[in-house]
């Protein structure tokens, strides 16, 4: 049997695999801030770079002492009960799930937008079915895939910003300062930095998946995942918003959400940066699907090996990956995506809510490494002040999410998250419970089959008794000596209409008769028909109705179970002499 070949990935292909959903945040976070916060996007957007920062740290703290797959599920499982951990888990699986049909869904309507006609529903599909092949090959190739999504999106915001910057020295800063001149919230700066952070929150999802693959990682390359995955968030989210803000009105900023992006390409760079934008766009989100096929492959096959999942689930092929997941995974997708009918705000929900709690999480899974496992060796440590504030920014961010939006908005899609949440809570529940549930099954069916065994035992040993009963009687065939012939064809008879396992053939015989051929016959036919005991009973006297009651009395057999063959016009008695013996020839 040969050796499962297994990649292990360097720091440009696990940094693309995990950067390339963090970075395509690029593509609508800045829209949405500018949203919330109006000219104080940015700001919003360089607080979230400080609170990523922090959990650079604390990534790095966890993964350092337990590095292995499962992210959130991984520290808590060390730190506190597989039930606390498997919330995460579900956590992560549920923003994983809405991260993938989101981004192929969006990335198909980017697609939309260059290629009229095509339905998004049956598109989005397609991506999540080809993603689920590419993670089924292995993740080897997978990455092969995420790098060359991960290089062109980079260069491609790279040109944005490069134009952009192009753009304002030759037009100057006008529309900058009419923005930033515009009235703020009624509630005040700090509130509108709130809203504007909660939403800007959405800019660091996926900052978490690294950790749920970090044993396909080469010794060393987490760290600089997070390092990389931070630098090109705390730098493109706050550039980019900024230089929107300094070259669109934030009144064409609102008419433009779907793809700001793309828009800002065409005022700075023209028709053919949009176009660059807009692929880029549908490569980059397609690379966030890759992102959640790998991150949960890692998620769940941990939570199978811990028995949370059952061990179906750990068959691989021979690259070594865990197709069953993958396949499972898909199904959950598109089955997610038909039970919305595509809507992506109610997804939206699902993922913000679920990736905010998968961080608040790991910070508190932090604090108990720190807490339960101090001597466990660790490359790095995070401050534990810092790792309180670090959450309580997130907690801030939930909240947030829970206000935003018009007419409760925010609320509708935390209800949806929790409508989502619960079935899978209920689930896994029922997983790490389930042998008590089938100790619980077990006593109830004993309950209820005790009497019913009962009844079975008593019942079939009556029944037995009585089949034993009916095959115990005996029947008696009255022969003159008759060749084989007859005789089988009264075998046959007695075969095929009574139930009895032994006939006593008799010849009432005088002193001259000779029986040794019909002894023979008897011999013959005794093991053609194995179930049937023959007895061969020879009498001397006279056949009669007073031989019949005797032999009747003694043997304890009924003369209805007594047969003989039609006599001729010379036998002395009529039938109904003999007492009821039956003719059966």
């Amino acid at each position: 049997m040969k050796d499962k070949i297994v990649h292990k990935l360097n720091e440009l292909q696990a940094t693309a695999i995990c950067g390339n959903d963090i970075s395509s945040s690029c593509l609508y976070v800045s829209a949405l801030t500018i949203a919330y916060a109006g000219q104080y996007a940015w700001i919003s957007l360089l607080v979230v770079a400080v609170v990523l920062f922090m959990f650079r740290k604390i990534y790095g703290e966890v993964v350092g002492a337990l590095p292995l797959n499962g992210g959130a599920y991984n520290v808590l499982l060390n730190t506190s009960s597989k039930r606390v951990a498997s919330i995460a888990a579900i956590l992560t699986v549920l923003s994983y799930m809405a991260t993938a049909v989101i981004s192929a869904g969006e990335a198909m309507h980017y697609l939309h937008n260059i290629f009229h006609g095509i339905n998004v529903q049956i598109a989005t599909i397609v991506v999540l079915l080809i993603f689920t092949g590419l993670a089924i090959i292995g993740i080897g190739e997978s990455a092969a895939v995420a790098v060359f999504i991960f290089i062109v999106h980079l260069a491609s915001l790279t040109l944005l910003v490069v134009a952009a910057i192009f753009f304002l020295i030759n037009h100057g800063t006008e529309t900058f300062e009419l923005n930033w001149s515009l009235p703020h919230n009624p509630r005040g700066i700090v509130y509108t930095l709130f809203l504007g952070f909660s939403a800007a929150m959405l800019g660091i999802s996926g900052f978490e998946s690294s950790a749920n693959f970090v044993e396909e990682q080469q010794p060393g390359v987490f760290r600089k995942t997070l390092r990389n995955m931070w630098g090109i968030v705390s730098f493109f989210n706050p550039v980019i918003a900024l230089l929107i803000i300094a070259i669109l009105p934030i009144v064409q900023v609102e008419g433009h959400q779907e793809s700001l992006l793309s828009y800002l390409g065409q005022i700075t760079g023209g028709n053919w940066l949009s176009w660059v934008i807009s692929i880029d766009a549908v490569l980059v989100l397609c690379g966030a699907v890759l992102t959640s096929f790998v991150g949960v492959s890692g998620l769940l096959k941990r939570m199978t090996l811990d028995r949370i999942l059952p061990n179906y689930f750990l068959k691989e092929n021979k690259n070594g990956s865990s197709y069953r997941i993958i396949i499972t995974f898909f199904i959950l997708c598109v089955s997610v995506l038909y039970a919305t009918k595509g809507d992506l705000a109610s997804l939206a929900g699902v993922y913000t809510f679920s990736f905010l709690a998968v961080m608040a999480l790991f910070g508190i899974g932090n604090l108990l490494l720190k807490i339960k496992r101090k001597r466990l060796p660790r490359p790095e440590k995070a401050n534990a002040f810092v790792v309180v504030i670090a959450i309580c920014f997130i907690i801030i961010g939930f909240r947030g999410n829970m206000v935003v939006g018009k007419n409760g908005e925010g609320m509708r899609a935390f209800q949806t998250f929790v409508q989502y949440l619960i079935p899978a809570l209920i689930f896994v529940f029922l997983m790490l419970n389930r042998a008590v549930l089938i100790n619980v099954a077990v006593s109830v069916v004993s309950y209820f089959y005790k009497p019913i065994r009962k009844f079975t035992i008593v019942s079939n040993r009556y029944l037995e008794r009585l089949n034993r009963k009916i095959h115990s009687q005996e029947f008696v065939f009255f022969t003159k000596g008759d060749n084989v012939g007859i005789l089988n064809k009264v075998m046959q008879y007695v075969e095929d209409n009574e139930t009895t396992k032994k006939l006593k053939i008799v010849n009432v015989k005088s002193p001259e008769t000779n029986n040794e051929a019909l002894k023979k016959d008897l011999e013959v036919l005794d093991r053609a028909y194995p179930e049937i005991h023959i007895e061969f009973i020879e009498i001397n006297g006279t056949f009669g109705p007073d031989l019949i009651d005797e032999l009747s009395e003694k043997w304890g057999i009924p003369k209805n179970f007594m047969f003989i063959g039609s006599p001729s016009d010379k036998f002395p008695y009529r039938v109904s002499e003999l007492g009821g013996v039956r003719l059966i020839m």
